[in-house]
């Protein structure tokens, strides 16, 4: 009789991290991404290479609360300890919040069926207990009603090729922007985005856009112009990577 052997077990994990010193999600040579520093650790763990695969890619400098990714490996001991043993060898600035099993078809990136992330920029000059996690637009006044108004332009179903930070994308262009919030408490303004997906640099050129209407350099009926032109025009620019930080994967 043949022992048809089982799948290896595969892990569903969400970590947070602060972007500031590393260089982005994506493994690169220097090894200085959220990606390496979960593999060298998994492989310290295991004793042999363990390949992480992640929600999808955050940019240098960005952030994440609850980035997920998923990794298959053999793990005889309770999950908690697991958990212990990769929280334990991580460098500053990168936590993992949670460590579960998954179902053999689960997949952190293609898996995904929305995320959210949230934009912080500071009316004025952030002070060092702020400044490595938010926009600091110095002395230059944004309305922020214009910015609501125009917002509510980009919403619904549409190709956001204008919006992204490359003019070739390999993936559809075409993203259900479901949510675009925009709250002010004082000198600090978030933005709150949410779509079914994301295009390169996507969110920070949402915001970029809408800022530039704050600050009076656009309109909302540029705005609509810009979208439908499905052309990354030079009025836009991406707003910086340091305000930018990934709140929420969704899955069903």
């Amino acid at each position: 009789m043949v022992k048809i052997s089982s799948p290896v077990p595969r892990w569903r994990c969400t970590c947070a991290y602060d972007g500031t010193d590393f260089y982005g999600w994506q493994s690169q040579r220097g090894g200085r991404t959220i990606q390496d520093f979960l593999e060298k650790r998994l492989a310290q763990i295991f004793q042999k290479p363990v390949r992480v695969h992640g929600s999808g890619r955050t940019d240098s400098g960005v952030h994440a609360r609850a980035q997920v990714f998923h990794f298959e490996a053999e793990w005889a001991h309770p999950v908690a300890h697991l958990h212990r043993a990769l929280r334990s060898g991580l460098p500053r600035g990168i936590a993992v919040n949670s460590v579960r099993h998954a179902k053999s078809d689960f997949h952190a990136r293609y898996s995904a069926r929305g995320k959210r992330y949230r934009y912080r920029v500071y009316l004025g000059h952030a002070g060092p207990f702020e400044s490595r996690w938010c926009w600091s637009l110095g002395d230059r006044p944004l309305d922020v009603g214009k910015m609501r108004a125009a917002a509510k332009k980009l919403l619904g179903k549409h190709d956001f090729t204008a919006f992204s930070g490359q003019y070739e994308e390999t993936e559809n262009p075409v993203k259900d922007l479901r949510r675009l919030d925009i709250f002010q408490r004082g000198p600090r303004v978030e933005f709150v985005v949410e779509a079914s997906g994301f295009l390169y640099k996507m969110a920070r050129g949402l915001v970029g856009a809408l800022v530039a209407v704050g600050l009076g350099k656009l309109t909302a009926a540029d705005l609509e112009r810009i979208l439908k032109s499905k052309q990354r025009p030079i009025e836009i620019a991406t707003a910086p990577a340091i305000g930018l930080c990934l709140e929420k994967v969704f899955y069903d």
